[in-house]
């Protein structure tokens, strides 16, 4: 028997096999687009559709508002129907929506277009968690780590790439980088095509329960067989039970936690949104650290992601782990407010440890999010309760820029109340996600809707 290869100790190392290498692929794939359109989309409605800055935050606020439905719908959806081909969907109609705003300047049109496409970008990303979350099983929060780092690789690809053409600043650039958008989802799916359907708790429990019944009484047995009633005696009627799915918009403790989550994830709008504005308004240092620091971010998450899948590799230790994220939170914002007193050179070290701190909160949390938003989800329901859980992230998206530039606007007291808020957070959600003692977590009864 020989060796193992490097290569099949590497694939041996990535949790869900075949269909999880796969499904690296797509994540990678996917984001090598995001990358090229996230640099190019404010240029391209400005310059190919003409738009004015009022019309472009009209549309990129209004699509993304849309967009909010896309979890809780993918994930019902999720639980009622095959997943793969669901994805593969989805990806298709995502690419057919970054191809159509090629085909119109229209500000009602590109509307239509960019809500269709927020859509389908929410739901994908949900629909991609629950198939991780079915092939990885119980490794799925290391397996989550690689897709994240995965993911932040394929952003840095396709943001060179954007960069690199971007130079030559003309209309038609900006419309191949679309269409690069386009494509990617188009790869995507098919490279779905070629993975496997993975096992689903909730197709099970809905196919088990439109099966008829094997009970049915049948011919009558001997006097005397064993579990044959009595001569004279008639055997007593059993009610069908009714078949009950667990309801996310039913279970107070799920949507409570839903709610804190949507707060937690701030630390994406401090990145992308307070960080940069912070820097080049508030500090003395130069305008060149502000990109420098979304870079450092992305070189800590590639190389850091997969070990601090520990940190949630059971919900117990995920509960633990709260502790520090919140000292992550707490360092970050004292770090910003400090950041305006002092030298240049001061400055900057202070930016560079904020980014630190709120790389590490962002690590951390995301392998807390996704370790507990499944270990609080009923197996029946997976889909739906996670489509739910979805809707953090897309409320933060729309509701966080607001947060983090009234932090900006109440100065140095803004960051340390918004440190202290995450921190407070992290406490609240501790209790709200209760141990039992035993390693397991505690969560109210699920109320159950019929159907």
């Amino acid at each position: 028997m020989g060796k193992p290869t490097r290569r099949t100790a590497l694939s041996d190392r990535i949790p869900g096999g075949r269909d999880g290498r796969r499904m690296l692929i797509v994540t990678f794939v996917d984001r090598i687009g995001s990358g090229l359109w996230g640099a190019t989309a404010t240029l391209y409605f400005t310059f190919a559709a003409g738009l004015s800055t009022a019309e472009i935050g009209v549309l990129l606020a209004v699509s993304g508002a849309i967009g909010i439905a896309g979890p809780p719908l993918g994930g019902l959806l999720a639980d009622r129907v095959r997943l793969r081909p669901l994805l593969i969907s989805v990806q298709l109609v995502r690419a057919a929506a970054s191809f159509a705003l090629l085909t119109t300047p229209d500000l009602r049109l590109l509307l239509a277009i960019a809500s269709v496409g927020s859509l389908g970008d929410r739901a994908a990303s949900v629909l991609t968690k629950l198939y991780a979350t079915r092939v990885a099983g119980p490794e799925r929060v290391r397996y989550q780590a690689i897709s994240r780092t995965a993911m932040n690789v394929g952003w840095a690809v396709g943001g060179l790439v954007a960069a690199a053409a971007l130079t030559g600043g003309t209309v038609t650039v900006y419309r191949w980088l679309l269409i690069g958008d386009a494509l990617s989802f188009v790869a995507s799916a098919l490279f779905t095509l070629g993975c496997a359907e993975p096992p689903s708790a909730s197709r099970i429990a809905a196919e088990s329960a439109r099966a008829p019944e094997e009970s049915a009484p049948g011919e009558p047995g001997e006097p005397g067989e064993p579990g044959e009633p009595a001569s004279g005696e008639s055997a007593p009627a059993s009610a069908p039970e009714k078949t009950t799915t667990p309801n996310p918009w039913r279970d107070r403790r799920y949507l409570a936690y839903t709610a804190s989550e949507a707060v937690l994830f701030l630390d994406d709008s401090v990145f992308k949104v307070g960080l940069p504005l912070w820097a080049v308004t508030a500090t003395s240092t130069p305008h060149q650290l502000a990109p420098l620091l979304l870079v450092l971010n992305n070189v800590l998450v590639v190389l850091f992601q997969v070990p601090f899948a520990r940190f949630g590799a059971t919900p117990h230790t995920a509960r633990t782990s709260l502790w520090p994220l919140a000292a992550a939170f707490l360092v970050g914002g004292a770090a910003l407010a400090v950041s305006t007193v002092g030298a240049p050179w001061f400055a900057a070290v202070t930016l560079v440890l904020a980014a630190t701190a709120f790389t590490v909160a962002e690590m951390l949390h995301a392998t807390i999010s996704w370790e507990l938003s499944v270990a609080l989800a009923p197996p029946v329901a997976q889909g739906a309760y996670l489509g739910v859980h979805g809707l953090a992230q897309a409320v933060q998206r729309s509701a966080g820029p607001l947060a983090v530039t009234a932090a900006i606007a109440a100065g140095p007291l803004g960051w340390l109340g918004l440190g202290a808020g995450l921190a407070a957070m992290c406490g609240a959600q501790r209790h709200l996600v209760r141990d039992r003692g035993d390693g397991a977590l505690s969560v109210a009864p699920v109320t159950v809707s019929e159907h």
